[in-house]
């Protein structure tokens, strides 16, 4: 009798699990199927199962949308900012983590930073890149309005103060000795830094790496509000095809597709590094 029970509870858990996985997959599998459509079977009432998958809203997207500068200018931004982020964060981690300067308040303070809305900021950020932008060190380092070098420090500056956070749990774990084992081996600090210690972590640094890159990849307000066209990225390339004439849902859904597809694939395969993340290196510290 108790096994029917179990049995009975098991079905009804696998039912309900498979009904909310059905209600988060579907709309993710409407966009994709709608990417292949053609205009008059995306306009059809009611909904049409069954078509003939076109490729016609990639081309458009690629070819008369310019897409295609648009995924470069992602790449550059959410890499470059990226790599800034663990290059730094992982010096200011290790520094708080062995000596603690300000008792943990430094660090709270530094996390306080990232709460603030992105809107509070934008403005400042709008008029100092205007300025910077035309100078000839602006002009030389792409830094300024519709240009790389804005985005890259920006997401580098929201990055950080989460970077910090993150990794500082994870520099906590390396045990001292080992440094100190490293030191008597003739180990300066620098290469005890990165031969010994950078190793150790280098879990909390791919999760920072995932974290950092998934934002610089998914941001819209500041590359909305800093960029025009030759350093649009993705996010705000997608939202250019609604207009006031009208909605291009096949040109739309196919942008979309390339924007979160990526994403989806690179947080499925890096799931179990997320997920200590979130349990390892943020509950502690």
């Amino acid at each position: 009798m108790q096994s029917a029970k179990t049995s009975l509870g098991d079905v009804i858990r696998h039912l309900v699990m498979l009904v909310v996985l059905i209600i988060f997959l579907f709309p993710i599998y409407w966009m994709i199927a709608t990417s292949f459509k053609a205009a008059p079977d995306i306009l059809t009432r009611p909904p049409t199962w069954t078509f003939t998958p076109t490729l016609d809203n990639y081309r458009f997207a690629f070819e008369e949308a310019n897409f295609g500068l648009y995924i470069g200018n992602t790449l550059l931004v959410a890499g470059v900012s990226t790599i800034l982020v663990i290059i730094f964060g992982s010096l200011a981690s290790y520094s708080f983590a062995r000596y603690n300067p300000g008792d943990g308040h430094i660090m709270f303070f530094i996390l306080t930073t990232r709460m603030m809305p992105g809107i509070a900021v934008i403005i400042p950020f709008f008029l100092i890149f205007r300025e910077v932008g035309n100078t000839d060190i602006g002009k030389a380092l792409l830094i300024g309005l519709d240009r790389p070098g804005a985005l890259i420090i920006v997401y580098t500056v929201l990055n950080l103060p989460f970077a910090i956070w993150l990794m500082h749990s994870f520099f906590q774990d390396i045990p001292k000795e080992l440094e100190h084992s490293a030191r008597l081996d003739g180990y300066g600090r620098i290469q005890t830094f990165i031969r010994v210690v950078l190793p150790l972590a280098a879990p909390g640094i791919a999760v920072t790496a995932i974290f950092s890159l998934m934002f610089a990849w998914n941001e819209f307000l500041f590359a909305f509000i800093l960029t025009r066209d030759m350093a649009r990225t993705i996010t705000v390339g997608v939202s250019g095809f609604i207009s006031q004439q009208g909605i291009l849902w096949g040109p739309l859904t196919a942008a979309a597709v390339v924007c979160v597809v990526p994403m989806l694939l690179f947080a499925l395969a890096l799931q179990r590094y997320m997920v200590r993340g979130l349990t390892f290196g943020a509950v502690r510290g």
